[in-house]
């Protein structure tokens, strides 16, 4: 019987970027989550052997999408973008919006429209293989800076990642683990899973690891952006406990911010 699983892949690009293969074993198929850095991508298909025939685009910053052109010369991979990021992605072979299903092998991604870091962000959720690709909306103890649009269209982008099983496995954009976790405990410094998640993000560190993926469980119960409906956190940001989950993740993303 075919293993439903893909086989995934992650490397560090540029300074913080993550890079992310993911193929399907029963297929061959393998897609890259965006392309940071063309050498990093390239170096990591040499390793594995794998065969790019996919490049799946989560928006449209150019930390991103720099790599497109070097790796789909080098792999003729299909390049899928998101509609809304226009003619900013270079190479487009599909652009995507929301509802929209996309394929790697047997393996099927439905596009989420997560706007908040910018407006034509997108995520790629595999949901029969428990695993999501944020880009720069949620990160391992954090979430994305707000460049276009107000708190609350975040907010609700961050929101849908709630409804995902604990078991999820989310792979984000860039390693910003201890800074987030510097920040999640001075928010919330009496969470006993948060500090020893920031225990194990040292250790990781020190490692030369990084602690991407994370699990939905894993953000619910120490992330504090996700966290937006505690009592605790409200009273972080001077806030009553009958304040609105938004007007909460308004004030600890202005307090990061300024972190």
């Amino acid at each position: 019987m075919t293993d439903p699983r893909p086989e995934i892949r992650t490397f560090l690009c540029r300074s913080d970027n993550i890079g992310v293969l993911l193929r399907d074993p029963a297929t061959g198929a393998c897609a890259a989550i965006d392309v940071p850095e063309a050498a990093a991508v390239l170096a990591a298909l040499d390793e594995t052997g794998w065969t790019l025939t996919d490049i799946l685009v989560t928006h449209r910053h150019g930390d991103h999408v720099e790599g497109i052109p070097e790796v789909k010369r080098r792999t003729g991979a299909k390049v899928t973008a998101p509609l809304k990021a226009g003619g900013a992605v270079p190479e487009v072979d599909r652009t995507v919006k929301e509802g929209d299903v996309v394929r790697i092998g047997e393996l099927a991604a439905e596009v989420w429209e997560t706007p908040g870091h910018c407006d034509d962000h997108v995520s790629y959720v595999f949901g029969q293989a428990g695993v999501a690709f944020a880009g720069d909306t949620l990160f391992t103890l954090g979430c994305g800076r707000i460049l276009e649009g107000p708190p609350e269209v975040l907010w609700h982008s961050l929101s849908r990642f709630l409804a995902l099983p604990d078991a999820t496995q989310v792979y984000s954009g860039h390693d910003y683990v201890l800074a987030n976790a510097r920040f999640a405990l001075a928010a919330e410094p009496d969470n006993a899973a948060l500090t020893a998640r920031m225990a194990e993000a040292e250790a990781a560190a020190g490692e030369g690891r990084f602690l991407i993926p994370t699990t939905i469980g894993m953000e619910r119960a120490t992330n504090p952006f996700l966290r937006s409906d505690q009592a605790t956190l409200a009273k972080a940001v001077n806030l009553s406990a009958q304040a609105a989950p938004v007007e909460v993740f308004t004030a600890l993303r202005a307090w990061k911010n300024r972190f």
